[in-house]
């Protein structure tokens, strides 16, 4: 289990494969994830202790000075997040759907921890960056109210960066559109 998990977001893949390398040599971490994204932006993400993880994110925002697009330490990360960004977790009945859409990977990560933290519910999946120009979208799923209250959450989290693009609650979605979803 992680402790702790960071990730650094830069508009430039060069300088973001540089900053995959000084995380690395900062602090004791596992590099999770460091590839390039759309649009032409580069993510390196980060797992170890607090201290660890805070030492070398530091770095790499040092590092990439004005390349740097976003970045997060999320000090207790909830287990449902990794199974999500990796690809999605095994959902029974979907009562109602919600949708955070981001401008980066980073403040949809921290949206959708902040979330599944502040109410019953649980991330569907986590669509970063890929393919949709750079932006990142997490789908929730729970009852209701507790759909409502996450997204709320996880949009303070997004809209606090400026990095907030839109938001959906979908009490009951059609059959075709969770389909479509998983």
């Amino acid at each position: 289990m992680l402790h702790a998990i960071g990730l650094i977001e830069t508009n430039s893949i060069a300088k973001g494969i540089e900053a995959s390398d000084v995380m690395a040599k900062t602090a004791n971490v596992s590099i999770l994830v460091s590839k390039a994204i759309c649009p032409g932006k580069y993510i390196v993400m980060i797992g170890g202790d607090v201290a660890a993880v805070q030492q070398s994110v530091k770095a790499a925002i040092a590092l990439a000075a004005e390349t740097a697009v976003d970045d997060f330490i999320i000090p207790s990360i909830h287990p449902s997040i990794m199974p999500a960004i990796s690809g999605g977790n095994s959902i029974g009945e979907v009562r109602a759907a919600g949708v955070i859409e981001t401008y980066s990977v980073a403040s949809c990560i921290e949206a959708a921890d902040a979330a599944v933290k502040a109410a019953s519910v649980e991330p569907v999946r986590m669509h970063l960056a890929f393919g949709i120009g750079g932006k990142s979208y997490v789908v929730l799923t729970g009852e209701v109210a507790d759909v409502e209250a996450a997204v709320k959450a996880g949009c303070e989290v997004a809209g606090d960066k400026g990095m907030l693009v839109q938001r959906v609650v979908i009490p009951r979605p059609h059959k075709q559109v969770v389909e479509h979803l998983l």
